[in-house]
């Protein structure tokens, strides 16, 4: 499918066999595969022979989820995760071991937080956090035990905008790259192009799209590392995705590009009238040529997704009363929904930082993040402005 664009592979993307002449692929809800002989059994096991042994390990949906993300985000293959998180962890231990640093950007998503800074340094990984904006700060944070950089970009949720092939200058070639692409999906961007070692996402959110599926995956551009995370990290610790999520999730990508451009075309105006409105002190979307990242995102993406965020004028009080205001709008975490969702990521997503990291990182009290959904821009607009209206 190397020829055809990125609407055509994502739904027909994959090594996808007929079974009966079906339109869409069967789900394999078993556990365990049978064998003809056992000379059979020893080729598989042996990986000299094509098949399957358990679920755990391998299962003809999830290899064909694996299959279509590794398509659509160039990389040499896909190992799926039952969430992003287990995909997230799974990759740093795979890639790090006592005495090797992990070096952070500052803002992340409050669980990829609390697992890089309490999580790992119990088993003797260093860990560290930079403004990796700042490439001039990276140079000086970078040392010889430096295994793995990790980071969002568009960063959650103050949507900071990092230099990937910068990052990828600086570091050298030593230190993997990961990168969690998670908020704009492989259709907006696709970091292994840009020197990215291995692309993470929660697919929960925008490969899904729909909120009713948990997964997550992990892409590699070295076919050798994709194996070593699959059969020494997977099937070992166990965070294995469901064939029937699977399936969801193969059903999502079908229609991500139609998504993704929908929920941008939504994004851009909210944001338009977010940046306007009186009682909004600042707009974070890199779709706005304000944004500190704006130039550096047009170069580096081909859209600039569907996540706001705000801080309104009237901090912790304004906030919270904003967020009872609502009438159409959902407060729940998680994002990339058809439905228009909030959160409150000083209380909620992001509770794990310090105080005094959530004030320098901009994760205040006035911060509210908004996933903008599906729905039709002025209905999403309108909710907001009755909302803003009543503080």
């Amino acid at each position: 499918m190397k020829n055809k664009k990125f609407a055509t592979r994502a739904i027909h993307g994959g090594q996808e066999k007929e079974f009966a002449r079906a339109l869409n692929p069967p789900i394999f809800m078993t556990s365990t595969f049978s064998f003809p002989s056992l000379e059979q059994a020893e080729g598989v096991f042996d990986f000299q022979a094509p098949g399957y042994v358990y679920t755990r390990g391998n299962n003809p949906t999830l290899k064909l989820f694996e299959e279509r993300m590794a398509d659509l985000e160039e990389g040499a293959e896909a190992v799926a995760f039952a969430s992003g998180m287990a995909a997230i962890t799974s990759t740093l231990l795979s890639l790090l071991k006592p005495g090797d640093e992990v070096l952070a950007h500052r803002v992340l998503y409050g669980s990829s937080h609390r697992v890089i800074q309490e999580f790992l340094p119990r088993y003797g990984i260093k860990t560290g956090q930079a403004d990796l904006v700042n490439l001039q700060e990276l140079g000086k944070r970078i040392n010889p035990e430096t295994r793995v950089v990790f980071l969002e970009t568009p960063a959650n949720p103050t949507l900071d905008i990092l230099d990937l092939k910068g990052i990828r200058e600086i570091i050298g070639s030593e230190v993997a790259l990961v990168v969690d692409n998670t908020l704009v999906s492989p259709y907006w961007q696709r970091p292994l192009n840009l020197g990215a070692d291995v692309v993470v996402h929660s697919a929960t959110k925008y490969i899904s799209g729909h909120g009713d599926a948990l997964g997550g995956v992990a892409v590699c551009k070295d076919e050798d590392l994709a194996g070593h995370l699959k059969f020494n990290y997977l099937t070992e610790l166990g965070g294995v995705l469901s064939p029937f999520n699977a399936w969801l999730l193969l059903r999502g990508i079908k229609t991500l590009r139609v998504r993704m451009e929908e929920h941008g075309r939504n994004a851009l105006k909210l944001a338009h009238f977010l940046q306007e409105h009186p009682r909004v002190n600042k707009v974070y979307y890199p779709g706005l040529p304000g944004h500190p990242g704006h130039e550096l995102a047009r170069r580096q993406m081909e859209g600039f997704g569907g996540l706001i965020a705000l801080e309104l004028e009237g901090g912790a009080q304004a906030a919270r009363q904003l967020l009872s205001g609502l009438e159409m709008i959902k407060l729940a975490v998680s994002l990339g929904d058809t439905e228009t969702l909030i959160e409150y990521p000083f209380a909620m997503t992001h509770r794990d930082y310090s105080p005094d990291q959530l004030q320098e990182y901009g994760l205040n009290e006035s911060l509210l993040r908004i996933s903008v959904g599906l729905e039709d821009a002025e209905d999403i607009i309108r909710d907001l402005e009755q909302a803003l209206q009543g503080l």
